[in-house]
């Protein structure tokens, strides 16, 4: 499981995707737009042509799903109820893996049922290199005795384990960003996939007057939930 709002998807987003089924061998990496997040802004563009661009960006990459569950569920979008739908469907011994990024993680003790997520899936924390400063003591002991060194040593059980992990190409492309370049007229060439690009233009998403009207409606996790 990899969320996030995907405002828009972008080639940083789709590679750790990638990364992520080889490094960790997974069968599939479900990418999950957020609905309504818990803790910030609804995005401006709707949920429904936020899962449109991801499926667009997505293409026939193997591997991949544009996930559409959140998007189904009413209300506030809680990674834990993602976690149980998906637990739920593919069964007790499944491995299950939910994918964040530093500073999804650190901000872990705030989220909704946060002592249920490792009784589902184990956590795979996508890092930065200033990750060994020390942890909040909520968060240090949330997660005590639950890391683990290797793919293999956490993978030796259904969930309930906590890898961080170093993906090999490290995209520094920002959403915020390429939502200013768009809403500039400015260049997204390279940034975005080319489907994803033609979609926005099609649709004219995220122009400075258009983005309200033209997505209204409500909207590694980026700390959403």
């Amino acid at each position: 499981m990899l969320g996030g709002t995907f405002d828009p998807v972008h080639l940083g987003h789709l590679r750790s995707a990638v990364e992520l089924r080889e490094v960790l061998g997974l069968d599939r990496v479900h990418m999950i737009p957020v609905h309504v997040p818990p803790h910030r802004e609804v995005p401006g563009i709707s949920a429904e042509h936020r899962l449109a661009m991801l499926a667009a960006g997505i293409g026939d990459t193997p591997g991949l799903l544009a996930d559409d569950r959140e998007i189904r569920r009413s209300g506030h979008s809680y990674s834990v109820d993602t976690l149980a739908s998906l637990r739920e469907e593919l069964g007790e011994q499944a491995r299950l893996v939910m994918a964040v990024g530093h500073d999804a993680f650190l901000g872990l003790p705030s989220w909704h049922r946060k002592e249920a997520l490792l009784s589902l899936a184990h956590i795979v924390v996508i890092d930065r290199p200033d990750h060994e400063a020390p942890l909040e003591p909520a968060l240090a002991s949330l997660i005590e005795g639950r890391e683990v060194a290797s793919v293999s040593a956490m993978m030796a059980a259904p969930c309930g384990n906590l890898l961080r992990l170093r993906l090999p190409s490290r995209m520094a492309i920002a959403a915020t960003e390429v939502r200013n370049r768009l809403q500039g007229g400015r260049s997204v060439r390279y940034l975005l996939p080319e489907a994803v690009e033609a979609y926005i233009e099609r649709r004219g998403l995220y122009r400075r007057h258009g983005a309200v009207a033209a997505g209204a409606g409500a909207g590694v996790r980026d700390g959403s939930e």
